[in-house]
């Protein structure tokens, strides 16, 4: 089912707000060299859940970052309930999902480049005959 444009609306504001919110509470408790985006927020027909995914990088932290958003889950909350009060009369409950999906882009790009990239060793290629 497609979103309607209101769940886009509010799905976009979350998301800029969200993001800002998570990389100024990962800076605030000390925590350098971690960037955190929101790539994707979905919210529900009836407006009262929405999933953000998140982008951690370098993803070996990912797992000890999403347990510490989950953790603040309430602080995250109410501050984006204090950004989003002329927008939002009521705030979504909010759930925090890991996007992998640059991680399987780039297993997939491996897999079909293989051990040996003919664009970076044109040699490995075959030369073309001439007719």
């Amino acid at each position: 089912m497609e979103e309607t444009n209101r769940q886009k609306k509010i799905g976009g504001l979350l998301q800029k707000d969200l993001a800002d919110v998570l990389q100024n509470s990962l800076r605030d408790s000390g925590r350098t060299g971690i960037l955190v985006s929101v790539s994707k927020v979905r919210v529900t027909t009836d407006l009262s859940i929405a999933k953000a995914y998140v982008s951690i990088f370098p993803s070996k932290h990912q797992e000890e970052v999403i347990k510490e958003i989950n953790e603040n889950k309430s602080q995250i909350k109410h501050e984006i309930a204090q950004r989003t009060r002329h927008q939002l009369r009521k705030m979504p409950d909010l759930s925090f999902f890991i996007d992998d999906s640059l991680e399987y882009i780039d297993g997939i790009e491996k897999s079909i480049k293989g051990k040996e990239d003919p664009v970076a060793n044109p040699d490995l290629l075959d030369k073309r005959k001439k007719s």
